[in-house]
């Protein structure tokens, strides 16, 4: 991984993202400075050996996951439904 400097709050969140069907890689590299390579290592470090093969096997080639894959019409990093993120910290409930 590059020489980011990641808080335990910032790898949670990313960690978040990354199992998010429609965050997009790009969304996370805008956020973080993470490449998609780098967002696999440390998906790789984070999490159990299983957790890492099942997250990969769903969004290994998954347009969503994508922006260049997208369709034109998708051009949001979250859903409108779900509740505002500031700071990168999901609103309490």
């Amino acid at each position: 991984m590059n020489a980011i400097i990641l808080k335990d709050n910032d790898i949670d969140r990313i960690i978040e993202m990354a199992w998010e069907d429609r965050t997009t890689f790009e969304a996370i590299e805008i956020q973080f400075g993470l490449k998609e390579k780098d967002v696999i290592a440390l998906m790789r470090k984070e999490m159990k050996a299983g957790s890492f093969k099942m997250w990969r096997k769903r969004t290994h080639g998954r347009v969503t996951k994508h922006t260049a894959l997208r369709s034109d019409g998708v051009n949001r990093f979250r859903c409108t439904m779900q509740k505002t993120i500031t700071h990168n910290k999901i609103s309490k409930r």
